[in-house]
């Protein structure tokens, strides 16, 4: 099974990615924002992706450790990016966000990097001495104000969305990690009501989230999220056939981004909205296997970890353009336009290759059970 987990990673992945640049051919040429271009947001993609494709041989050539050793310099050059968010002609402010900083002809996005940093710094942190996770001051307090400061940065970006996702997947290493329990239930209510202060502070959100409550009340704020399930159900099952979708018209607003989903459920229809879910599913289990298989604790929680986030994303986008969760602006990994979430996306693909590479084969999987075998046989033969 360890063997087939790369392979079923792989498979996954490139799926997604053809995916992503086919829809993008279809949705791209209709977007607002084109420049005149039919095929502008394609080329870049596809730049984007030669460029991640590349990133990706590189850390899963380099030694996971690395990353988990140096969680300092990722982690202060991550808060010095998000820094210069702010900084007139460096960061760009797009939408009402400061989420950019300008690179050249594109823009690149330092949450990508916050959540790499963030999820390298708490692998480190919880695989240097053992049961430090059960303690409240190092295993809960500690690491909940470094990766806070992360958070805090993040959502002053008026970027709700990643700011979540990190929480989310902080929560989750730290169950894996083996948190207890009460401290866990206590991060929750506290990102709840960080979350919460957060809606309520910023107009805009606000407006989506009681869009979300009552869309017939709020109809402006609530157009995305109503052409996206127009657009899911004119699919049917099979869909109107790729390139013959309406709704990418100027009708759904950012299709070949955020709101990619709902151009697939509308060209493919369900076969090929199932079909996407079922090529993430195999991903996480994929990603899982591997982490669980790494010969180390810092390879399973920085493995778990990379899976987790992007499992996370997938999720909310998808329950975002469904209409079960407010609108958030996340991407769908692998398949949304989006040049820094696709280069996390492979970086992180790279390090789950280098944890396997590295993982605990199948040959001394069986002998460490053989041993375990003969000992606990042992212990009963002393006891008799």
């Amino acid at each position: 099974m360890h063997r087939r987990s790369v392979f079923l990673l792989l498979v996954a992945v490139g799926a997604l990615l053809a995916l992503g640049v086919v829809m993008l051919a279809s949705t791209g040429e209709f977007a607002q924002d084109a420049h005149g271009r039919p095929h502008f947001f394609l080329y870049h993609q596809l730049a984007w992706l030669g460029v991640s494709v590349i990133g990706c041989v590189i850390t899963a050539r380099v030694d996971y450790h690395f990353w988990v050793k140096k969680w300092v310099w990722l982690y202060c050059i991550a808060l010095v990016l998000l820094v210069l968010c702010f900084v007139p002609h460096v960061g760009a402010r797009i939408n009402g966000s400061s989420r950019w900083i300008r690179a050249g002809v594109g823009t690149f996005q330092p949450s990508e990097l916050a959540k790499f940093a963030a999820i390298c710094a708490l692998s480190w942190w919880y695989s240097q001495e053992d049961r430090v996770e059960r303690e409240f001051l190092r295993g809960f307090l500690v690491p909940l104000a470094g990766i806070g400061l992360l958070m805090g940065m993040i959502v002053i970006e008026v970027d709700v969305g990643s700011t979540a996702l990190i929480g989310a997947t902080t929560i989750a290493m730290m169950f894996v990690a083996g948190s207890q329990w009460r401290y866990i239930i206590t991060l929750i209510m506290i990102g709840v009501g960080v979350i919460a202060g957060a809606i309520i502070s910023m107009p805009e959100r606000m407006g989506r989230f009681m869009a979300f409550l009552h869309p017939e009340l709020h109809v402006a704020d609530a157009y995305q999220t109503q052409q996206g399930l127009i657009a899911l159900g004119s699919g049917g099952i099979t869909g109107l056939g790729l390139g013959n979708g309406r709704q990418k018209l100027l009708y759904l607003p950012f299709a070949h981004t955020d709101f990619i989903f709902p151009v697939i459920g509308e060209e493919l229809g369900l076969v090929g909205t199932l079909g996407l879910v079922l090529a993430y599913i195999i991903f996480i289990l994929g990603g899982v296997s591997i982490a669980v298989k790494a010969r180390d604790r810092a390879g399973l929680l920085l493995g778990m970890g990379l899976v987790l986030i992007l499992a996370l994303q997938a999720a909310v986008n998808l329950g975002v353009t469904t209409e079960l969760l407010p609108n958030k602006g996340l991407p769908l990994p692998f398949i949304s336009y989006g040049g820094s979430n696709l280069m996390f996306c492979m970086c992180a693909v790279g390090v789950l290759l280098n944890i396997y590479r590295q993982g605990v084969s199948e040959q001394e999987e069986e002998q460490m059970e053989q041993l375990e075998m003969a000992l606990q046989a042992e212990k009963r033969v002393v006891r008799l």
